[in-house]
């Protein structure tokens, strides 16, 4: 009697939208030089010289996390376009995030009340935004210049090794495991941003689990493709002494 073999699982297999909840854990917070200031700030809260901060940065850089970390920190609630109105009269010293200030689709005089409730009474008020004060899209200067008052800090991918642990927590995020020398592959030919990366390792994770396999180099190199970011191979051609079979 013959024993049946480990079935191959099969290629063009359905990837099962299984969920996960990205860590916003104060110690899962990747600290390099273009974030450094923002989040010495956060964890400074109680020094702070003035109510209002903001946190300026491109997608996926960061800054809802920070905000998390500050919101535990301060038992602080979330302003919606829908609440920010009511917040501000209602009033009171709860501290409170209004996160995508410049694209959430608040409305101008409510986000303006909030801001002057938070300046009289000292209410500590934590802003994230992806445009500078100046291109948020409000007609008036009298928002602006309330939030201009605020203590600014930007956040951004600083360098190599910071982009490198992002995606290792990216990875971890989803409980996969990935050999750093992909990561290395990725790193020396992407476009550098935090959302593209945020992008490669939802399409590397959705082909492996679609073809039952790991995440390989080949995987990678598709991701980059489809991304359109592949840089110049001639010039960022990586030592990488890898075998045939690391690209199956």
């Amino acid at each position: 009697m013959s024993i049946p073999g480990p079935v191959a699982p099969r290629s063009g297999q359905l990837a099962l939208e299984l969920g996960h909840e990205p860590s916003h854990a104060e110690h899962d917070f990747i600290i390099g030089e273009g974030n450094r200031l923002a989040h010495a700030h956060i964890l400074g809260f109680a020094s702070w010289p003035g109510p209002l901060t903001l946190i300026e940065g491109p997608a996926s850089a960061g800054k809802s996390h920070l905000a998390r970390i500050w919101s535990e920190l301060t038992r602080a609630g979330y302003a919606t376009p829908e609440t920010a109105e009511e917040l501000s009269r209602l009033g009171g010293t709860q501290p409170l995030v209004v996160e995508d200030a410049d694209r959430a689709g608040y409305d101008e005089a409510a986000l303006f009340h909030l801001l002057n409730q938070s300046m009289r009474d000292r209410r500590p008020l934590l802003l994230t935004a992806r445009e500078p004060v100046a291109n948020w899209p409000f007609a008036t200067n009298d928002l602006k210049s309330r939030a201009r008052l605020a203590a600014h800090f930007g956040v951004s991918l600083s360098d190599d090794i910071q982009l490198s642990q992002m995606f290792v927590k990216l990875f971890d995020d989803r409980q996969v495991a990935v050999d750093p020398r992909i990561i290395a592959y990725l790193v020396a030919r992407m476009e550098r941003s935090a959302e593209e990366a945020v992008a490669l390792v939802e399409l590397m994770d959705r082909a492996a689990l679609e073809r039952g396999t790991a995440i390989t180099r080949a995987i990678a190199n598709e991701a980059l493709q489809q991304r359109g970011a592949t840089r110049d191979e001639g010039q960022m051609e990586l030592a990488l002494d890898w075998g045939a079979d690391d690209d199956e």
